[in-house]
């Protein structure tokens, strides 16, 4: 990425959660066997597809058990009790079914980011790792999920309180990310929100956006700057080093490219998203993998709920 990035070559890059495995793809425009879109850029024709209203179902075991979710549930609260993590992304998988292939539901969906890899894993990422452009890195980092059809719904998001903290949480963390590659660091917009259209109703996502200025050779040390920030501040927790033991004996399974991240260089500008939202085959098994924050303030019932609420496909 270094050397790429130096010399203006455009690639496509992403790195999965533990950075154990990472992929590097020259001028990625040229090529269609990994499918992507950034807000500015993607390599396939757009085609006309019916939408994906009954693409997906969960199998007959359904979303995981609130027993079995408050095993793992249960050892986050007890490091949070002890101290050794503030804020813990701790995630599930769900098995699934598709009436579709991975490429034709990747193409029948909308969001900000996507990536659809060698038929291995897609995603629908409605959140910004990072975005580099004339010198300014900008994070947009999202925690607090709700569904928009509630009354009063905004302002129960950004008034709750176990939300509060788990946001403020983030966006400290992602400055201090931020901080170790750049200066004049500043949170540009806090705790603004979106809505994402999906195929289950519509949700609201809070976000924030942190930047900072980069040294005049940033070209030259693309990958040095997105691997100091890994594995991404929002799907792991604070303290990070910490935290990320806590999700190991916790989730008991590696994540792989499920919180990893993916992103584009152009030549000029790079951006790149976390990979959320996020279904993966391994042989005739499908999963859609999904997660939240749990802090301290969290409830077990409530955190399984909105784990629940996030497998969607975005219309």
């Amino acid at each position: 990425m270094n050397r790429l990035g130096s010399c203006a070559m455009p690639f496509l890059f992403g790195f999965d959660f533990e950075l154990e495995n990472s992929f590097l793809i020259e001028n990625p425009l040229q090529q269609n066997k990994v499918l992507f879109r950034t807000p500015d850029a993607c390599n396939y024709t757009i085609p006309e597809m019916p939408r994906p209203d009954a693409y997906i179902r969960i199998e007959n075991k359904g979303f995981i058990s609130l027993r079995a979710y408050q095993k793992g549930f249960s050892k986050v609260l007890g490091s949070l009790q002890r101290g050794d993590t503030y804020l813990c992304n701790y995630t599930v998988k769900t098995r699934i079914a598709s009436t579709v292939s991975l490429p034709d539901l990747f193409l029948a969906t909308k969001s900000l980011f996507g990536l659809c890899y060698h038929n291995r894993f897609v995603s629908f990422s409605p959140e910004r790792f990072v975005r580099i452009a004339d010198g300014v890195i900008v994070s947009n980092p999202m925690k607090g999920t709700l569904d928009a059809n509630m009354p009063d719904a905004a302002k129960k998001l950004t008034d709750d309180y176990k939300e509060d903290c788990e946001h403020n949480t983030i966006v400290d963390l992602i400055r201090n990310d931020i901080g170790k590659v750049a200066t004049r660091v500043n949170v540009n917009r806090f705790k603004y929100l979106d809505t994402l259209t999906t195929d289950r109703g519509n949700l609201l996502q809070m976000s924030s956006e942190i930047s900072g200025h980069l040294p005049p050779d940033y070209l030259s040390h693309l990958g040095d700057i997105v691997l100091s920030m890994l594995p991404a501040g929002s799907v792991s927790g604070a303290p990070k080093a910490s935290t990320l033991k806590v999700i190991r004996e916790s989730e008991k399974r590696k994540r792989g490219y499920y919180t990893g991240v993916f992103g584009y260089f152009d030549g000029q500008n790079l951006d790149s998203a976390v990979l959320i939202r996020f279904i993966e085959k391994n042989g005739n098994k499908w999963h859609y993998r999904s997660g939240g924050g749990i802090t301290i303030n969290s409830i077990c019932e409530h955190e399984r709920e909105e784990a629940a609420k996030k497998i969607y496909l975005p219309v």
